[in-house]
């Protein structure tokens, strides 16, 4: 049962129900033991840094600085501040030294934890530009602090500042005059279109999502969630704390090149994640697949037809699979795919939200043909994530985004804008009212700034508005539909889209240059450099092929007519990516202008 606590006693409170219950799994900074620790222990941790931000001065609703991947000590942070009323910032683990500039100056913030060496360096070099900043507090301890730091302490250092609860009476007082309306998060958004901006998440918003999500997303105490986005990111910020208020057990994965190491560890029965990852989850079976014999690759491509006849002609319609094709289900379930479900460490699988961008919708068959629940849902930082989502045993619709959250009321708006209204929505942007103005309609619902559609109750999203674009000849163009298609392709890494106001869709594609390599091994191609790779006459002849079947049911209009094979990644440091590592369309086409004009010369 749900413990929809006020943040500020949430933790408390479950420690209260749970004790000695194990909680959290996790590693220590660059560690390779698995460690745990209590319901109870995770509590007394939170009150000592309630303590000890009193002790170094921390106000009501006064605004603290994270700038750390994944770790338990991100956890007491959030909750610690909470519960003295404080508001907590989070910055991305990738933030760049000119990101962290402008969000602690305008956030005025003048303590700010950061987690390894990386982040505290940076924090370092930007110390002296932000006129608030007084302490920079380490959560690594095996960082190095400079000779010339009088401003860094470890966090083992801050928590003795609470310790024995000196402030504890104080801390109380301040959960009790706790209110729904006071800001818990300022969450800065990653900018694909301009200069970030705090959207404001109160408490209220949180105790309101948490009530709606508990009535639809079914996580409970026997749940182990392995935390693989970024607590940064709004899905995994409302997602950790959903859990927590249902008592599941989180396991929290630092760095997330290891996640699928992870799981095979620590066997998640859920996670939340983006399509991306479900998109190389499935070229990695393929892969797999394809290096096979012949009859194994028989066997699976007939267990995959069977999967998706059971899973999505008939369950995802609401409809009772015939006898025998259930029979025959069960019989390849417990076969095949508890094989793969094996290899990737989910023998236990119960469910998996996934949202963040468009799913594939040859992926989600494929995710749910081989037993994993896949529950697709919509959300964006300014609705504290979700807005929708398919429900666990009910109908679906394999492309769309499910139905909405009990309290979000959905408008489409007369140019095709999904519309927002409820509980969950921001009040609004920080310092910036005439945002917070344009972000909303006269009466009242939120501008999301995506295109899409109801049907029978269920949402479908068509493309960012502003991203739209519309050719030479007066064809509107989705680039993020085109590219989801491609990004299935085992060879291809990364694609941007170009087609606004030329005569024809192009590409630009970063490969899989390990694969191309080896492609090119394999059929004698001389290669030294990826430069020379990806302006090989027959690579690019294999990759068009490639294409050209990927997009055979595109309209004609919507087909990549050329492309440019890239040798190198896009990438944060040139401004390319954002944080959660979406691109930056009007970057790329001033960075690649040249690359770009070449494929529409004449």
């Amino acid at each position: 049962m749900q413990t929809n606590s006020h943040l500020s006693r949430l933790i408390h409170d479950q420690a209260k129900k749970y004790g000695d219950r194990e909680e959290l799994i996790y590693k220590d900074f660059g560690g390779s033991e698995w460690k745990s620790m209590s319901w109870n222990q995770f509590s007394d941790i939170v009150m000592k840094v309630s303590n000890a931000l009193l002790n170094l001065g921390v106000q009501v609703q006064e605004n603290l600085g994270v700038f750390s991947q994944n770790s338990v000590q991100y956890l007491f942070c959030d909750f610690g501040a909470w519960g003295i009323r404080a508001v907590t910032i989070p910055f991305y683990a990738t933030s760049s030294e000119q990101q962290i500039q402008f969000m602690v100056n305008d956030a005025q913030i003048r303590f700010l934890f950061v987690g390894e060496q990386e982040q505290y360096d940076k924090a370092r070099r930007i110390f002296a530009t932000c006129h608030t900043l007084e302490r920079i507090i380490i959560f690594d301890k095996n960082v190095r602090i400079s000779t010339h730091d009088p401003n860094a302490m470890y966090f083992e250092d801050f928590l003795k500042l609470g310790d024995n609860l000196p402030r504890q009476s104080e801390v109380e007082k301040l959960q009790a005059e706790a209110s729904m309306d006071d800001i818990a998060n300022i969450l800065y958004t990653s900018g694909t279109t301009g200069d970030s901006k705090g959207v404001i998440l109160t408490c209220g918003q949180y105790h309101a999502a948490m009530e709606a999500n508990n009535k639809c997303v079914p996580v409970g105490e026997s749940d182990r969630v392995l935390n693989f986005l970024p607590f940064t990111h709004i899905f995994e910020k409302g997602w950790k704390i959903l859990c927590l208020t249902e008592g599941a057990r989180l396991i929290v994965n630092t760095y997330p090149l290891e996640v699928q190491q992870s799981m095979r560890e620590t066997h998640p029965t859920c996670m939340s994640s983006v399509p991306r990852f479900w998109e190389k989850v499935f070229m990695g079976v393929e892969e797999q697949i394809e290096k096979a014999n012949a009859a194994k690759r028989k066997l699976f491509q007939h267990a995959l037809s069977v999967g998706k006849r059971h899973n999505i002609d008939y369950l995802s319609k609401g409809k009772r699979p015939p006898l025998g094709l259930h029979l025959e289900y069960e019989m390849l379930n417990k076969t095949v795919f508890s094989l793969v479900r094996k290899e990737l460490g989910l023998e236990n699988a119960h469910f998996f939200p996934t949202a963040g961008a468009t799913v594939n919708p040859k992926v989600e068959e494929f995710v749910h043909a081989i037993g994993i629940n896949m529950i697709v849902g919509y959300g964006l930082t300014e609705s504290l994530a979700t807005v929708s989502c398919n429900h666990l045993g009910e109908p679906y619709t394999v492309g769309g985004v499910g139905i909405p959250i009990e309290g979000i009321e959905i408008r489409i708006s007369d140019e095709g804008e999904v519309l927002l209204k409820g509980p969950t929505i921001t009040r609004g942007y920080y310092n910036r009212e005439d945002l917070t103005k344009a972000a909303f309609t006269e009466d009242g619902f939120f501008r999301t700034g995506d295109s899409g559609y109801l049907k029978d109750g269920e949402l479908f999203l068509k493309e960012r508005i502003k991203d739209l674009y519309k050719t030479s000849n007066g064809k509107y163009i989705a680039p993020q539909m085109i590219e989801s298609k491609l990004l299935v392709d085992k060879f291809i890494d990364q694609i941007c889209i170009v087609a606004d106001q030329r005569k024809f869709v192009s590409a630009l594609i970063i490969p899989v240059y390990s694969l191309l390599e080896e492609y090119a091994r394999e059929h004698h191609i001389p290669f030294e450099t990826h430069e020379e790779l990806c302006a090989n006459p027959q690579i690019n002849e294999m990759m068009k092929e490639r294409i050209d079947t990927l997009q055979q049911q595109l309209a004609h209009y919507e087909q990549i007519k050329r492309f440019t094979l890239l040798p190198h990644h896009f990438s944060m440091e040139k401004g390319e990516l954002t944080n959660t590592l979406k691109i930056k369309r009007r970057v790329l086409n001033e960075n690649y202008k040249k690359e770009i004009d070449a494929m529409y010369a004449e």
